[in-house]
């Protein structure tokens, strides 16, 4: 089938054919310019700071001290394109039928994934050889290669990345859902870990935020960047009356993106340069130079939706183009100078080189003073992550809130009260005393544990946020799926159907907790960023879905009757009590070497406190298991009493039929027993 025709535009050619072609070879050379620029400006920036200097001790050559930041762009470049591709055919563009995405941003997705696979194959190569100081053209290089592969972080995350983009790059050339387009832009976004975790910040003192603030400034620039040129590239075989409502959806997400690009790039660079005055190094001029590019994005954003929407909506879509050209331009160059940046060093120690304490070489934090009363209010080390969610849930839910008073809508005020202290508390466990206290303590992390999978969950859940989202969140029309499309799509799912099925969630929210305790999966939340931040998510999602099966109140697939309810709470509480008794009774320490490693002079022996996080264990359970008992008993007897109306209605309505039906059926058996008997 033929591509629809573009909608006139004044200033066009005549011939229609040689226009679109015209049209085409410019916007492929626009793409080859951005490229260009963004190599250019990364080997640029990189002389400026002198990175590529030859090394003293193992140089690899001036190939690889000069590809490496070019390399680095094109990645940055084919995984931005990528991920703005997919993220257009899932959440930005109409489908090509129903539930089917559209072709050509797969298809395009999928050959910026081949570039992207290709480009990070490259960039594994040369920083080994950068690392090493090995030249590729050495005979034993391929094998040691393959040992930074397998056995050195950075090479297993940069193969990660690798694996990733090529995984994607295969799928997208023959996905044809939107199902299918949303998990691979989840995919390909995963794909971005790696870059975070071995990027410069991450090796700071600040490691989480460092870390957090990378991964969020990825994500921004990639959906933000890759979506706009996957329009430019794209909006010539869209209809006309398709083109505005992509670049209308498409400006919303882009503010957003710009939000999170400034926020975390400001953090970032508060990490790397540690003070003001260090903008005067050649580090800091070049960070200076990234921001007034950001700033410049920003402007051209808000003239784009001034001046290039109403003129794509007025039928002359060159107005956006121009435009959008020039904004990508901007991105190039802010992308190049990113890459720079990535290959310089920061004038700030990556991490300190005096005192520090054994606590802070294993946490990343010195050790808390003793616990007192003052402590558990005042002692706070804020993540990054959780910062976010809170003020994101917060801040959703509130703007939620007003879209409903204007509309005349009611709230009951009892489900904004359970959410805000849900969210509140949720900030307390995870960036105040009990993540400072539970890094070095077993017994608090145990009592962050359990708040985190027990009390904040059952609050949350009766917020009711699904219900508010699906009463305010906008409704599309034309087959594409926005925030409210892809959350009914979530949860009419499968998975979420088989999640929801009180054996499973049971499971998950008592059976892991062994499973979690007793293997490897502990040590690794407890020295790794990502698993503890993985931990935490999961305690918390485990929670809420255990506490969704009991009491929620949002729609979703059919739940257990309330006895069944009933039953898979205690049965599940009686799990917990075994499990805190164990610990309780045990004679080892788990995760010994940690604990023990610590240098903590302060508290009870690692034993005891861990025989009195067993106790915590096994006596916070009791509440929330009481609270949550009471709450079903309520809903049981509501439930009876709503559907002991519905039959008073139904009766009133029909005159009792239902009763008369019955009372027509004894009467049926009386005479045919009668009857029976008389025979």
């Amino acid at each position: 089938m033929a591509a629809p025709t573009a909608p006139a535009d004044p200033g066009a050619p005549a011939t229609p054919g040689v226009g679109r072609s015209r049209s085409r070879a410019g916007i492929a050379a626009a793409v080859a310019a951005a490229v260009l620029l963004a190599a250019a400006v990364a080997t640029a920036a990189v002389a400026f700071t002198g990175a590529a200097a030859p090394q003293v001790l193992a140089d690899p050559g001036p190939v690889v001290r000069w590809s490496l930041p070019v390399i680095r762009a094109l990645v940055d470049l084919s995984a931005a394109l990528t991920i703005g591709l997919l993220t257009l055919a899932a959440a930005v563009l109409p489908p090509a039928g129903k539930g089917r995405a559209n072709p050509r941003a797969l298809l395009a997705a999928s050959v910026a994934a081949t570039g992207w696979a290709l480009s990070a194959l490259a960039l594994t190569v040369f920083t080994y050889a950068d690392i090493s100081g090995v030249r590729p053209t050495d005979p034993a290089f391929g094998t040691q290669l393959g040992f930074f592969v397998r056995e050195v972080p950075p090479g297993r995350q940069l193969a990660i990345e690798v694996a990733v983009a090529a995984v994607v790059a295969t799928f997208a050339a023959g996905a044809r859902t939107l199902r299918a387009a949303g998990l691979l832009t989840l995919l390909a976004v995963a794909g971005l870990a790696p870059a975070a975790l071995a990027g410069h910040a991450a090796g700071t003192s600040s490691h989480e935020t460092a870390v957090t603030a990378l991964g969020l400034h990825l994500l921004g620039v990639c959906v933000w960047v890759g979506g706009l040129a996957g329009l430019v590239l794209l909006y010539r075989g869209l209809p006309g009356e398709v083109l505005p409502a992509a670049v209308g959806r498409f400006s919303t997400l882009a503010a957003w993106c710009f939000a999170a690009v400034a926020l975390s790039g400001a953090i970032s660079a508060a990490v790397r340069l540690g003070s003001p005055a260090a903008l005067g190094t050649r580090y800091g001029v070049i960070v200076l130079a990234k921001a007034l590019a950001l700033t410049a994005l920003g402007v051209l954003g808000l003239w784009q939706r001034r001046a290039g929407l109403p003129g794509v909506e007025a039928g002359r879509p060159r107005a956006f183009a121009r435009l959008a050209v020039i904004e990508v331009g901007v991105m190039a160059l802010a992308l190049g100078l990113a890459a720079a940046l990535s290959r310089s060093a920061p004038p700030v120690s990556p991490v300190p080189t005096t005192g520090v304490t054994p606590a802070q070489s294993i946490t990343g934090y010195p050790l808390p003073p003793a616990p007192s009363a003052r402590h558990w209010f005042t002692l706070w080390q804020p993540d990054l992550l959780w910062v976010l969610l809170v003020g994101l849930g917060l801040g959703l839910y509130a703007a939620g809130l007003v879209r409903l008073a204007r509309r005349g809508d009611r709230w009951p005020p009892g489900r904004t009260i359970c959410w805000t202290a849900g969210l509140v508390v949720l900030a307390y466990v995870t960036c105040g005393p009990p993540a400072a206290y539970g890094r070095v303590l077993f017994s608090t992390h145990m009592f962050a544990h359990m708040t985190l999978s027990m009390a904040i969950p059952a609050l949350m859940v009766l917020g009711a946020p699904v219900t508010l989202a699906l009463r305010t969140l906008p409704a599309r029309s034309d087959g594409s799926r926005g925030p409210r499309e892809w959350l009914l799509a979530v949860l009419g799912s499968r998975p979420v159907w088989l999640l929801t099925r009180a054996p499973v969630a049971a499971a998950l929210f008592a059976g892991t907790l062994v499973a979690f305790y007793h293997s490897w999966l502990f040590g690794l939340a407890l020295t790794t960023h990502v698993g503890h931040e993985l931990m935490e998510i999961h305690f918390l999602l485990a929670g809420y879905l255990f506490a969704w099966v009991l009491i929620g109140v949002d729609p979703g697939p059919p739940r257990p009757t309330p006895a069944l309810r009933l039953v898979m709470l205690f049965a599940t509480m009686a799990f917990h009590a075994f499990f805190g008794v164990a610990l309780i009774t045990g004679t080892g320490v788990l995760q010994a070497s940690y604990f023990g490693g610590l240098g903590r002079t302060w508290g009870s022996p690692l034993l005891d406190d861990q025989r009195l996080g067993g106790a915590l264990a096994w006596g916070i359970g009791e509440i929330p298991t009481l609270l949550l008992a009471v709450i079903v008993a309520v809903q049981w007897a509501a439930s009876d009493e709503r559907e002991a109306r519905r039959r008073d209605r139904a009766a009133d309505r029909d005159g009792d039929a239902e009763l008369a039906a019955y009372n027509a059926m004894l009467a049926r058996l009386a005479a045919r027993d009668a009857a029976q008997d008389g025979h």
